[in-house]
């Protein structure tokens, strides 16, 4: 018999190694499964760790942005309080001014009415008309009474409103004042 040795010898040291070999084998694959799992917790670890940092920066920038919008908030409504002190301080003013316009319309129409009663009998308030009739002439001392009477009216309708051209008709045709600049820019000043 050549080579070998017996059967069963090598029927056992074949069993002895592979049952060594099992072992190894097994040993292998629990240090694999040890390790995949050190790794899956590392992994699980380091994700949480993300997660916790991703969430308290998602916080951190979401707490200033709250905190900027609180900011312009209270500022636009700080501005808005000041917008409504202003419109009613401007309103306050406004009435304030309406009461002067008006007290000093009723006080012009005072003094207009007073003016008129006191106008000598040829002259007529302002809002009179007279006829178109030709008047004879006048002595020296009616014209001075015409020319007071003439700068009376263009005074009460420049008080009015009305305008250079108006008056200058109005003395005209009333007055029959043939050159009204002299009264004009004595009352309007001097036309440009």
């Amino acid at each position: 018999m050549s080579g070998g040795g017996d059967p069963s010898e090598i029927s056992r040291k074949q069993r002895a190694l592979q049952a060594e070999t099992a072992e190894r084998l097994e040993a292998i694959v629990e240090a694999a499964e040890r390790a995949a799992q050190g790794v899956i917790d590392d992994a699980e670890a380091q994700a949480r760790r993300y997660l916790a940092q991703a969430r308290a920066e998602a916080d951190r920038v979401a707490g200033s942005r709250v905190a900027g919008l609180s900011d312009l908030i209270d500022s636009l409504l700080s501005q808005a309080r000041s917008l409504r002190e202003e419109a009613e301080r401007l309103q306050a003013t406004l009435e304030e001014a309406r009461t002067w316009v008006d007290e000093g319309r009723r006080s012009q129409q005072g003094k207009r009415e007073q003016a008129e009663e006191q106008l000598p009998p040829r002259l007529r308030a302002v809002g009179a008309e007279e006829p178109d009739a030709p008047t004879p002439r006048r002595r020296e001392d009616d014209k001075r009474t015409d020319a007071a009477g003439a700068r009376l009216l263009a005074t009460q309708m420049a008080v009015e409103g009305s305008s250079r051209e108006e008056i200058e008709q109005r003395l005209r045709s009333r007055f029959e004042v043939e050159d009204t600049d002299a009264i004009l820019d004595a009352i309007l000043g001097p036309e440009d």
